[in-house]
């Protein structure tokens, strides 16, 4: 008899569990059951396919020509009201998981497992070929097959250190938003990872995550991914992901929507993210105002440095809002603009307006949306402007967006 230290679950699932006392059979092995509360799961209890459930410290498994043979030495009740639980066969065998060192979504055919002296533990999980022939049962002689022509199956274990998300809505795991590898994964690569899911686990995932890094995700997003998303939400959580999102993003993404869904999100969002979101909404597609954000920063030139710097600490805009600052009259007019790096570059007490750039390119709201591609690279800008007739100030087109949309200009062409 030979001591197991590792094996796979698919070659146990369906094993006899032999009573020691008497060699007679107690069961077939329909799954194993781990605490997920250890560092790395553990084993606690065997189900049995009659429903029976068996303590794991007391039973032993070994290998005896060529076969796994269990052994128990007490047949004791377990108790199993823990919140940790994981059935291997049922919550993680063909189930969509996500790859963390990878980045990407993918499926598990087979469960590896540790023997040690404190118990048996889950290590890794195979996502490989060789994980689905060995469920099939094609795996050895297939090995054995290939082996005179000097080549082998593929395969493709990953830690379960690596892996994040299991398919939630078949599994019952849910990520906790203090602890989930995954919400420090950069926007764009989740939004990858929760469009490659099931519908279902797409919805369970994007729950997980807080309203901002919610936003983030969302803004990253294909339109019927998003649509999705939204239609799995509340309305007011709908609304509450959406009031983080760039004004443009969020009024692109409300247009996709059907237009009572839209209008109930619209109500329940705040009054001025409302409007801003609104009145981009109004602008024809084919003009500069369908694609800019009501999101910029703005000041009086009579403020000093130091108080702008303050008021920029406060704030805290994201990246894009702060490419330019614009300097606005006591009627929204814009007047002059200041660079990131003039304002950090001064002293506390000068004042803007010893600073400001009066000579500056700007565009109307209701320009051809051709025409902000040519200026962007024609005068090497990060973000422009954005005017009505009366030079009051409407937003700014920043040149993600303007790439973006060639992008999916061209996309559409082809």
């Amino acid at each position: 008899m030979n001591i197991v230290s590792n094996f796979y679950l698919s070659r146990i699932l369906g094993r006899k569990i032999l009573y020691t006392k008497d060699g007679s059979v107690i069961g077939r092995i329909a799954d194993l059951i781990v605490d997920r509360s250890f560092k790395r799961p553990k084993v606690v209890a065997v189900k049995l396919r009659s429903g029976i459930i068996l303590d794991s410290s007391l039973i032993e498994i070994a290998k005896e020509k060529g076969q796994y043979v269990f052994y128990c030495t007490e047949i004791r009740d377990i108790n199993l009201n823990r919140d940790n639980l994981l059935y291997l066969a049922k919550n993680i065998q063909d189930r969509q998981i996500v790859d963390m060192d990878g980045h990407k979504v993918v499926r598990v055919n087979d469960v590896r497992l540790a023997v040690v002296k404190d118990g048996t533990y889950m290590i890794a999980v195979d996502v490989g070929l060789e994980g689905l022939l060995r469920r099939l049962g094609f795996a050895k002689p297939l090995k054995v097959l290939l082996k005179r022509f000097g080549k082998n199956i593929p395969s493709r274990l990953i830690l379960w250190d690596d892996v994040e998300a299991v398919d939630a809505g078949h599994s019952g795991i849910k990520l906790t938003k203090e602890s989930a590898k995954i919400a420090t994964m950069h926007p764009s690569d989740l939004a990858d990872i929760i469009e490659d899911l099931d519908n279902n686990s797409q919805a369970t995932l994007f729950a997980s995550l807080d309203e901002e890094k919610a936003a983030d995700v969302l803004e990253e997003m294909e339109p019927e991914s998003q649509k999705h998303i939204i239609d799995s939400l509340s309305i007011e959580k709908a609304a509450d992901v959406l009031e983080k999102m760039p004004s443009d993003e969020a009024a692109d993404l409300l247009d996709v929507l059907s237009d009572d869904v839209a209008e109930e999100i619209l109500g329940e969002m705040d009054k001025e993210s409302s409007k801003e979101v609104r009145d981009l909404m109004e602008y024809p597609d084919d003009t500069v105002g369908s694609l800019m954000s009501a999101d910029f920063v703005s000041f009086k030139s009579s403020m000093s440095v130091g108080e702008v710097l303050g008021s920029l600490r406060g704030a805290k805009p994201e990246m894009d809002e702060i490419f330019y600052l614009y300097v606005l009259n006591e009627r929204g007019r814009l007047i002059a603009t200041v660079s990131l790096r003039d304002l950090v570059v001064s002293e506390p007490d000068v004042l803007i307006k010893d600073i400001m750039n009066t000579s500056f390119i700007y565009v109307y709201d209701d320009d051809p949306l051709d025409s902000i591609a040519e200026i962007v690279s024609k005068y090497n800008l990060l973000a422009v402007p954005v005017l009505d007739k009366k030079h009051v100030m409407q937003g700014i087109v920043v040149i993600n967006d303007v790439v973006f949309s060639l992008l999916q200009r061209r996309k559409r062409r082809i």
